[in-house]
């Protein structure tokens, strides 16, 4: 198999050409003790807590982005939303579905990606599949991911230990992957620097969960910061006001999206955490954030209101908007 072949029909046969590619792509940068690709099942050794479970599926456009790729996104969406429920990520799951005529040297380097990411966010890949389909039904690639993580007895967070007058935090700046995402499309004739804040939370959600008030713990990936906040509204039956001045947002994002009509709370990150916190311990939760490379630009961005069911922003100039549940995606294929 040469670094410029194709992805052929026959790679989803189970025969021959499937298993090379999975000996010389996936298993070459994913092979660890529990990965056995003689089996159709992974024995992985587990210590005592709460087993955490989640999936997902990533169908970005395009494959290939400034600060990532679709690789590196399903491995660090995945551990990302086990790490703000408060588990520790353990391992991960596999499935991808290849359109034929794709690139193997393409592949390669996003199964590169999905190894890096892995190693960063301590995780091993222990099981997965492959399959082929028909030119023009899957543009390009899909990646379907499962994690597996532990938290600890006793942990207990959600919206229902939400209550009036708790502080919202979120770990850093706002809407980068949606507008990395944008720019790389090139749609516009737009062009930049701005990278996807795509990397593993871990960090910043094990710095809290020491924290004594300590309330819920999200990453805001599709619908950004300003969907959590109507998500937290609609579990908890209490409001969500917001500081527009507190909110960090790189300026490139701000440009990108003033020229567009797009707003930045309501673009995705992959990157960050919003937080719930009681009162009293936002201070040690944003010390705690500020503390770590990853959440230098954290901030205390609003508070649990019992005023109005609803998302307030008070703006720079002094006003207040409300700030509407997302309808249309202003963005598809962002993960």
């Amino acid at each position: 198999m040469t670094p410029n072949s194709r992805i052929q029909l026959a790679h989803g046969n189970g025969g021959r050409l499937m298993r090379e590619l999975i000996e010389t792509v996936f298993v070459r940068h994913l092979a660890n003790p529990c990965l056995d690709t003689d089996l159709d099942g992974a024995t992985v050794p587990l210590r005592a807590g709460h087993i955490v479970l989640s999936t997902d599926a990533f169908t970005v456009q395009p494959l290939e982005f400034p600060g990532g790729d679709i690789g590196k996104l399903a491995v660090n969406g995945t551990v990302n939303d086990l790490a703000v429920a408060g588990a520790t990520p353990q391992y991960l799951t596999l499935n991808a579905i290849i359109e034929e005529g794709f690139a193997i040297e393409q592949l390669d380097r996003i199964v590169l990606g999905i190894a890096r990411a892995a190693r960063a966010a301590q995780v091993a890949v222990v099981a997965g599949d492959t399959k082929v389909v028909r030119r023009g039904e899957a543009s390009g690639l899909y990646l379907a991911t499962t994690g597996v993580g532990l938290r600890p007895d006793g942990l207990r967070l959600g919206m229902a230990h939400v209550k009036e007058g708790d502080r919202i935090l979120v770990s850093g700046p706002v809407g980068d992957h949606g507008t990395a995402v944008l720019l790389a499309r090139e749609e516009f004739g737009l062009a930049g620097e701005l990278k996807s804040d795509c990397a593993n939370v871990i960090g910043l959600a094990q710095a809290l969960l020491p924290i004594r008030g300590l309330r819920f713990m999200r990453d805001p990936t599709r619908g950004g910061l300003a969907t959590v906040c109507h998500e937290l509204c609609r579990g908890t039956g209490l409001g969500i006001v917001l500081g527009e001045s507190a909110i960090p947002v790189f300026p490139e994002v701000r440009a990108v999206c003033d020229m567009l009509g797009y707003d930045p709370l309501y673009l995705a990150c992959e990157g960050r955490v919003v937080a719930v916190v009681a009162a009293h311990a936002a201070a040690a939760a944003l010390t705690a954030w500020r503390s770590l490379p990853e959440g230098r630009e954290s901030a205390i961005v609003g508070a649990v209101s019992g005023e109005r069911r609803c998302v307030m922003l008070r703006t720079a100039l002094g006003g207040e908007r409300y700030l509407e549940e997302l309808e249309d995606d202003p963005l598809p294929r962002i993960c």
